[in-house]
């Protein structure tokens, strides 16, 4: 279970960056609701990516990948760009290059689940997908596409999917106060080759300030990442607001401008209240999380009511 390995990674001695990559990392190993790790999540050509992002809230450094191919392990890598290297991010083939020279193993991360899922979408005539302004008319029809006159261009309705995207997103905290925040995620079932969503991203998809606190977030990354709301949920919780108005809050700054996003966001302060919040859309009421604490043996479900 990847909160008690999280847990007992801290209670063992563990720093807090210690526990943020082993929980990932679970997560990542047992391909936790198929939108993280391998084998799900393919894109319109069926390959599964990778991407992962840690963040280290005494230092306030940063490692993160995104599109990573071949390696099943996102934030270990994410890890290693941080502590191996003076950079913060590496994408695409030159990040699996990277990580394959750090000695992570490569192997492919097809499998038959996400064979089926790529075919089935294909015989579906490529719905949904992620295109807009272009012929032949992606609602209707698999590409190649090209773009369509400009005159003639239409914004193209979507639709949520809770099923389509999410992220294990982690906060620790100790006993000092340290802070430290991760993500990992194989992104966005469908999306477009080379897309990046929001997780690897520093402060949309997670940030850590161990003068106050960590926030991570899930669901439209596309939508979520225009707003920074884990920076902004870490901010508020520095100027004061407990956590879960400090989630309320990011989560409203983007219901302002996309009332139906689909998005969740979790916080935490250095003293360990925590909280989160979420966007009431068809699919998405209550927004489920664990909390492991010095208080209780076992992770506790939390669940707060989306608005």
């Amino acid at each position: 279970m990847t909160e008690t390995v999280t847990w007992s990674a801290l209670q063992s001695g563990g720093s807090v960056l210690d526990a943020v990559e082993k929980g990932c990392a679970r997560c990542e190993v047992e391909q936790c609701d198929g939108t993280v790790g391998y084998g799900g999540s393919p894109d319109e050509a069926g390959e599964t990516t990778l991407d992962a992002l840690i963040m280290n809230g005494d230092t306030m450094e940063v490692g993160a990948v995104a599109n990573l191919r071949r390696i099943k392990n996102a934030i270990g890598v994410a890890r290693a760009v941080m502590e191996l290297t003076e950079h913060t991010m590496l994408v695409g083939e030159s990040a699996s290059l990277f990580a394959e020279r750090m000695g992570f193993t490569a192997e492919d991360l097809t499998t038959n689940k996400s064979i089926n899922i790529f075919s089935q979408w294909l015989k579906g005539n490529c719905q949904p997908n992620y295109r807009k302004n272009v012929y032949p008319d992606p609602s209707k029809y698999c590409g190649p596409y090209k773009p369509v006159p400009v005159q003639h261009q239409n914004k193209r309705a979507t639709s949520a999917n809770e099923h389509a995207h999410d992220t294990i997103g982690m906060i620790a905290i100790d006993q000092n106060g340290h802070v430290a925040a991760g993500t990992s995620t194989n992104g966005l079932t469908h999306k477009i080759p080379g897309r990046v969503g929001d997780s690897p991203i520093i402060g949309a998809g997670a940030y850590a300030d161990s003068t106050a606190g960590g926030a991570a977030a899930t669901g439209d990354g596309d939508v979520m990442m225009r707003f920074l709301p884990s920076y902004l949920a870490v901010e508020l919780m520095r100027a004061g607001a407990d956590p879960s108005e400090a989630c309320k809050t990011a989560i409203s700054r983007i219901k302002r401008h996309y009332s139906d996003f689909f998005g969740a966001i979790i916080c935490a302060n250095t003293t360990g209240h925590y909280g989160a919040a979420c966007n009431k859309v068809p699919g998405l009421s209550q927004f489920r999380y664990m909390v492991s604490t010095t208080e209780s043996d076992t992770p506790l479900l939390k669940a707060v009511d989306c608005f």
